[in-house]
């Protein structure tokens, strides 16, 4: 349902407490006054569906915000390969699978600044950091990449090269298998 002039920004989470659609939802009632291209895409479902629907409209930006819904895991590289933007806006959460799981699709990243992001979003080179709960830098931050498409993919380059290099399939099943192995040498203990 999307046009080619479309830029489509996608957040991938739960519709839950703490997974910030709120915010992103305030950015883009912001950025949509002056980047009449920017739509947004919540792939994700939960008990926050109906407020986050009912807030799009309240901001009066209802027909900027598609809500996709729970799809299979299997389809998620998918949506994030379409869009043109990722951003993670969460408050809480370890390393976020979305941030890397988006690079490694070659789409840059906005994301929070806390917890497990900066691991693998550094400022500027892999993506862009903004303060948590601070719309106006999350908007600006949106802007910046879609007025600055180079950049953004020197950023999602930069970052996809870094995903790569942190999770390649040999390295996590590496650190998985040290993981156990300590622990069942502890248990022989």
């Amino acid at each position: 349902g999307y046009s080619a002039d479309d830029f489509v920004i996608v957040k991938l989470a739960r519709l839950f407490e703490l997974k910030g659609h709120e915010f992103v939802l305030d950015a883009a009632a912001a950025l949509s006054r002056s980047h009449p291209r920017a739509r947004f895409l919540f792939v994700g479902d939960g008990i926050l569906r109906e407020a986050l629907e009912e807030s799009a409209r309240k901001l009066g930006i209802a027909d900027r915000v598609k809500f996709a819904g729970l799809v299979p895991a299997a389809d998620v590289p998918g949506y994030l390969a379409a869009a043109d933007l990722a951003v993670h806006a969460s408050l809480r959460e370890g390393l976020p699978r979305v941030v890397p799981q988006a690079l490694l699709t070659g789409t840059p990243v906005v994301a929070f600044d806390l917890d497990g992001a900066p691991e693998i979003i550094r400022h500027e080179e892999t993506g862009l950091l903004v303060p948590p709960r601070d719309t106006a830098a999350l908007a600006g931050a949106l802007a910046r990449m879609m007025d600055d498409p180079e950049f953004a993919a020197s950023t999602a380059a930069a970052g996809r090269d870094l995903a790569a290099s942190l999770f390649s399939v040999e390295k996590m099943v590496n650190a998985i298998d040290a993981v156990y192995s300590e622990l069942a040498n502890m248990k022989k203990r």
